[in-house]
């Protein structure tokens, strides 16, 4: 009998690719960890991993045993959220991890709209980016991400994750107030190929989002300046180090005073945000209200956008 234990450890193994990044990640020993796949294996009668460069990869049995795992574990979150229904468990707490901008678009009105209808359910907040929140979820250290899509995420078929798409929303140009651009009501991408570029760290999903755009319209920004904090972002371009795109709700609150803002032609310029989590677990009784309360202020952001003076 395989133990549902182990295919947990399995999956944060294939996940992470180093037997030491899936202990910290499931708060074991390496020891602990590889003591519960040399027992996996035992009861599978199949080598499960082999050793890649300084990693481990899933052997092909491995690989058949994850699908299973995945089915499996997906499977006991929907008893675990049945039984919590059952025993009316809509009280508690839970951790959400979200990007910044996600926290104070989305997430804290989802707060606030939980203190009106569902009180007895109490949010713990943890500023992540997608890169970090969706493996905090699939390793446990979160319930629910809001996380935006970037290159490498998992896709939006991904049997270890139940996703709720919550918005889009563009990136703007930011440039320097003497541009040459700076004059045209909007602007396209391929007229910026030869700028320096401000923008996040590689890794960052809005770098991804920044790249995948030029890169579809025939180029590679050219990034000379990196900062996460997009009011740092907003004042090298205003100091004249270059040009950068921004996501239109980080902009606001920012000092644009030495800068133009432009709308980009181009829709690939675009970050994509859903909310995520185990998939099984979106219909726990904790849950469920979060992601009802999410969308709630999702609709509420789209009628305020349509009310707003053009």
């Amino acid at each position: 009998m395989i133990d549902a234990r182990r295919l947990r450890v399995l999956r944060a193994v294939a996940d992470h690719r180093t037997v030491t990044a899936a202990a910290a990640a499931l708060y074991l020993s390496p020891s602990a960890v590889s003591q519960q796949l040399a027992a996996l294996e035992n009861e599978t009668g199949h080598r499960l991993l082999e050793r890649n460069g300084r990693g481990v990869r899933l052997t092909p049995a491995g690989e058949i045993l994850l699908v299973h795992a995945n089915a499996v574990l997906a499977q006991l979150e929907r008893a675990d959220a049945e039984l919590a229904a059952y025993a009316s468990g809509a009280a508690g707490w839970l951790t959400v991890a979200s990007f910044a901008t996600g926290i104070a678009q989305v997430l804290a009105p989802a707060i606030a709209e939980l203190a009106r209808t569902a009180p007895d359910i109490r949010v713990r907040v943890r500023d992540a980016e997608g890169d970090e929140s969706l493996p905090m979820v699939l390793d446990g250290r979160a319930d629910l991400a809001v996380a935006v899509e970037y290159r490498g995420a998992p896709s939006a078929d991904d049997q270890r994750l139940f996703r709720v798409p919550l918005y889009a929303e563009p990136f703007d140009a930011v440039l320097p107030l003497g541009h040459p651009l700076a004059g045209s009501p909007r602007v396209r991408l391929a007229d910026l190929a030869d700028e320096d570029w401000i923008g996040p760290h590689p890794g960052n999903p809005c770098h991804d989002v920044t790249v995948l755009a030029c890169e579809y319209v025939g180029f590679t920004p050219r990034h000379e300046h990196s900062s996460d904090d997009f009011h740092a972002v907003v004042a090298l371009a205003a100091a004249g180090a270059g040009v950068a795109l921004v996501p239109r709700s980080a902009l606001r609150g920012t000092d644009l005073a030495g800068v133009a803002v432009r709308r980009v032609d181009d829709a690939h310029a675009t970050r994509k945000v859903f909310a995520a989590t185990r998939r099984g677990a979106e219909a726990h009784p904790l849950i469920r209200p979060v992601l009802d309360a999410l969308r709630t202020a999702v609709a509420r952001m789209h009628a305020e956008e349509a009310d707003a003076p053009r």
